[in-house]
């Protein structure tokens, strides 16, 4: 476990480009009232393709849906093709995707590597981090708690 010093703190800002011309995202959509849960992913990353299953899972979730919490992807390093090969075969659970293409953005958010998770709170402040793959086990006990508990 990497401890993280943005938790408490607020997100750092985040204006990326959309894919294909759609929304990017804007540093407003962590600052919306609701939360926000960010995922840095790439379609290179094996671990990627393992918690696609969980974040699908996440991104239909009713009471989530309920709270109005909101799942956004962030690209690094990963040319558009890629990622819109990725997410066509294995389904598409984000909000928006944000193309970081030269991986700054994951730096000034302090990515170590893909896949991170982010639970922001909707004033903008990260109130988590999962460091490494979601699976079965780290949704149910760590992930959607730190969502429920920054919803409250």
């Amino acid at each position: 476990r990497l401890p993280s010093a943005l938790i408490g703190q607020s997100a750092p800002a985040l204006n990326l480009p959309g894919l294909d011309g759609a929304a990017g995202i804007a540093d407003a959509d962590l600052r919306r009232g609701h939360v926000t849960v960010v995922n840095v992913f790439a379609s290179w990353c094996v671990p990627c393709h393992s918690e696609h299953e969980f974040l699908l899972a996440l991104a239909h979730d009713p009471d989530l849906e309920a709270k109005g919490v909101m799942l956004i992807g962030v690209a690094q390093k990963d040319p558009p093709e890629n990622v819109r090969r990725f997410l066509g075969a294995l389904g598409d659970p984000y909000a928006k995707v944000g193309l970081d293409g030269d991986g700054r953005a994951g730096i000034d958010w302090g990515v170590y590597g893909v896949p991170e998770t982010f639970v922001i709170r909707g004033d903008g402040e990260i109130a988590f981090k999962q460091i490494g793959p979601i699976d079965a086990v780290a949704l149910e006990s760590a992930v959607k708690p730190a969502i429920l508990k920054a919803a409250n």
